[in-house]
């Protein structure tokens, strides 16, 4: 092979070289990525008036009183209607916390204390108090409203029944549970 045979094969190489930087030039040129401000989806959510005060709880709009409707709530219907909230919470003595903490004996516990060591919100340790049957009603219809701040995403249980069902089972999830109170109290 002479001389003249290697240039033309190197130069044929060198040429495909080339040409290959040149199409990835271009190509990136062309089809570069945008870079993304935020990472993730917006996702449109309804926003709620904020409390009038800060630290009020925003009041639960509630056509009966919780005691009243706790007469005729179902703890069937209140097993049937926690399943939604099985995602987050377990309900078994002694079960484990998930995301939210075991909710055994809810009724009558201190809020954002205890429950086996559940590490609970900043705005739910402040928040204070024990779980009565009113505080779990206006938690249950709107636990942003309830506690603003809380990391809790549930946007709540509109229907007050529903509610009172729910409150009904979790009352019955007690060694000794506490006692409904009646609509004159």
């Amino acid at each position: 092979m002479d001389s003249f045979e290697l240039n033309k094969v190197v130069g044929a190489v060198l040429a495909t070289c080339l040409l290959l930087l040149v199409s990835n030039f271009a190509a990136q040129a062309i089809f570069t990525p945008r870079k993304v401000e935020k990472q993730g989806y917006d996702i449109a959510v309804k926003e709620e008036a904020p409390p009038a005060a800060k630290g009020a709880p925003a009041a639960a709009v509630t056509s009966e009183p919780i005691e009243k409707l706790l007469q005729t709530a179902s703890v069937e219907r209140g097993m049937a209607a926690a399943k939604k909230c099985a995602a987050c919470h377990t309900f078994e003595k002694g079960g484990p916390n998930r995301t939210g903490p075991n909710l055994f004996g809810v009724v009558g516990d201190h809020v954002g204390e205890g429950r086996n060591g559940f590490n609970f919100s900043a705005a739910m340790k402040a928040k204070g108090g024990t779980w009565s049957f009113d505080a779990l009603n206006q938690f249950l219809a709107s636990p942003k409203g309830y506690v603003p701040g809380t990391a809790m995403g549930f946007a709540g249980i509109p229907k007050d029944s529903e509610r009172a069902d729910v409150i009904a089972y979790l009352r019955s999830l007690s060694d000794a549970p506490v006692p409904i109170p009646t609509a004159a109290n």
